[in-house]
C-alpha cells in the first residue's frame, strides 16, 4: 500500500487522550487535524455526556466526525469508516497530517485493519432479537453470542446494537462475523495504544461523571428525549440510558450517578482488553500526559509530507 502512514490513537476513557491529541496538534511541526473515532461523538446534541471537544476547542484545532447525525438516525460503522476515509483524503490533499483519536476499538480497527466482509443486515431478521431484548435484556442473547462466536461477542462490546447484528449473521449463516474477512483499508497506519491500569482510571472516571452532572448532564438527556422522543440507539450509550432512567422515575438521581461511574468503569475494562489485543500497535501504559512528549515525536514523523 502506497502513501503517508497515517497516526492512530487508541486509549481508554477517562486517559485524558483528547485532551492530549489537542495539545499535539497545537505543537506539531505540521499542520495537524483531529479525526474523532467515538461512536457516541457522532450525535448531535449529545455533547455533555460524550465528553465532547468544547466549541473552543474545536475552534482552535478542527475536529472531524464529529455531529454527523441526530439521535434519531441510524449509524454503522460502515457510514462512519467511509466517512472518516473520505476525511482523511482530504486532509492529505491540504497538506494535513489527520491524526486519528479515540476511544471506540471497533471503528479504529474497521479503519486500519478493513471492514468486515459480513452479508447486509436484514431488518426482518433482526426484529426477533429485537423483541428478546427488550424482554429479556442483553445477558440471554450476549451469552448465545459468546458460546457461538466468542471473539464477535468481545467486539461488541455490550453495545445492543452490535451484539444483536452478530447474532443475526450467526443465525442466518451459520458463522461467526469474524470469519468472513474484511475489506481493504484505503490507507496505513501507525497505531500507538494507551493503557493505564483500571485502578489509575476510576478516580478520573468518578470526577468526570461528577462534573457532566454539575455541568447539566440531566438538563441534556431531558431536552434530547423532548426533540427526539423516538430514536434506536444513541441514548443506550453510558451516562444517558442512565439519565433517561432517572427522568422516568427508575431511580434517584444519586443512584443515576452511581449507575454512570460502574458502567464507565466497566466500559473502560473492556476497552483495555480491546486495545491489549490491538493488532500491529505500539502501546504505552499509563495516562496520555505522561507521554506526550514520546506521542509528540511520533506524530511529527507520521502522515502528511512523510
Amino acid at each position: 500500500m502506497q502513501g503517508p502512514v497515517i497516526p492512530m490513537l487508541g486509549a481508554p476513557t477517562a486517559s485524558g487522550k483528547s485532551s492530549v491529541a489537542i495539545r499535539l496538534a497545537h505543537g506539531s511541526t505540521r499542520p495537524v487535524e483531529i479525526v474523532t473515532a467515538d461512536a457516541m461523538q457522532v450525535y448531535t446534541g449529545m455533547d455533555i455526556g460524550t465528553a465532547k471537544p468544547t466549541p473552543a476547542e474545536r475552534a482552535g484545532v478542527t475536529h472531524h466526525m464529529i455531529d454527523l447525525v441526530t439521535p434519531a438516525e441510524s449509524w454503522s460503522v460502515a457510514q462512519w469508516v467511509g466517512t472518516a476515509e473520505a476525511v482523511i483524503h482530504d486532509c492529505l490533499a491540504r497538506g494535513v497530517t489527520p491524526l486519528v483519536v479515540g476511544g471506540t476499538g471497533f471503528y479504529l480497527r474497521a479503519l486500519a485493519e478493513g471492514l468486515p466482509l459480513v452479508p447486509t443486515a436484514d431488518p426482518d431478521a433482526q426484529k426477533p432479537l429485537w423483541d428478546a431484548y427488550r424482554e429479556q435484556g442483553l445477558e440471554p442473547l450476549l451469552a448465545e453470542l459468546e458460546a457461538g462466536a466468542p471473539r464477535d461477542a468481545v467486539r461488541a462490546e455490550r453495545n445492543p446494537r452490535r451484539v444483536i447484528r452478530a447474532l443475526e449473521i450467526l443465525r442466518t449463516t451459520g458463522r461467526p462475523p469474524s470469519s468472513f474477512g474484511r475489506s481493504q483499508p484505503a490507507h496505513q497506519y501507525s497505531k500507538v495504544v494507551l493503557l493505564p491500569g483500571k485502578d489509575v482510571l476510576r478516580p478520573r472516571i468518578v470526577q468526570r461523571a461528577q462534573e457532566m452532572f454539575g455541568r447539566g448532564l440531566v438538563g441534556e438527556v431531558a431536552a434530547l428525549l423532548s426533540r427526539w422522543p423516538r430514536q434506536s440507539t444513541a441514548l443506550q450509550g453510558i451516562g444517558y440510558k442512565e439519565v433517561v432512567a432517572h427522568l422516568q422515575g427508575e431511580t434517584s438521581l444519586s443512584e443515576a450517578q452511581r449507575s454512570v461511574i460502574r458502567a464507565t468503569v466497566s466500559y473502560a475494562g473492556r476497552q483495555l482488553t480491546w486495545f491489549r489485543r490491538e493488532p500491529a500497535a505500539s502501546s504505552l501504559p499509563g495516562l496520555a500526559f505522561e507521554h506526550e512528549r514520546e506521542l509528540a515525536l511520533w506524530l511529527d514523523s507520521t502522515g502528511a509530507g512523510r
